[in-house]
């Protein structure tokens, strides 16, 4: 029997995903295809942009729809780009009347899955890669660069890690 390589188990241990606090999401389309737009302006300053095809579209109405639609879920910050979606979400969610916070119920897996749900069956087929890349924003100052990193993606794509 052949040694298979130890898989990283993607989920930060010890940390409850049901707990309010703020996440930056990274989703992959599967292998990596540039089916979303393409960026375009590049070499005229404060002008790079991603040119959404219909897919990308599709994305992009697909997070404008669940943003806010669950009480204390928002997403506060996305950009759609060719191959990948970046996206912070910010969690409060408390308990009524008491003001407490309530666990989430696996907030983040709901969202991400219903983006992939709607988005897939307006392709008519399985665009997304399993799984997506998750961090807990632990402060402001983190929060403020990875809103700076979604920001600047389009200008920066030819030294993106997604880029082919």
């Amino acid at each position: 029997m052949r040694d298979l390589p130890t898989r990283k188990h993607p989920r930060l241990k010890n940390w409850s995903y049901n707990s309010n606090g703020a996440y930056s999401l990274t989703l992959c389309v599967q292998d990596r295809h540039e089916m979303l737009g393409k960026v375009v302006g590049r070499g005229i300053p404060d002008a790079p942009h991603v040119e959404l095809t219909e897919y990308g579209k599709n994305v992009m109405n697909a997070i404008e729809f669940m943003n806010g639609r669950n009480p204390g879920i928002f997403i506060d910050k996305y950009t759609v780009m060719p191959n990948h979606v970046h996206l912070i979400v910010t969690i409060n969610i408390s308990d009524g009347a008491s003001g407490k916070p309530r666990p989430t119920n696996m907030a983040i897996p709901k969202l991400i899955s219903s983006i992939k749900r709607f988005t897939n069956k307006q392709a008519g087929f399985n665009m997304w890669q399993d799984s997506y890349h998750d961090h807990i924003i632990r402060d402001e100052a983190e929060y403020q660069r990875i809103w700076q990193y979604i920001d600047c993606n389009p200008e920066r794509w030819n030294e993106d890690e997604f880029y082919t």
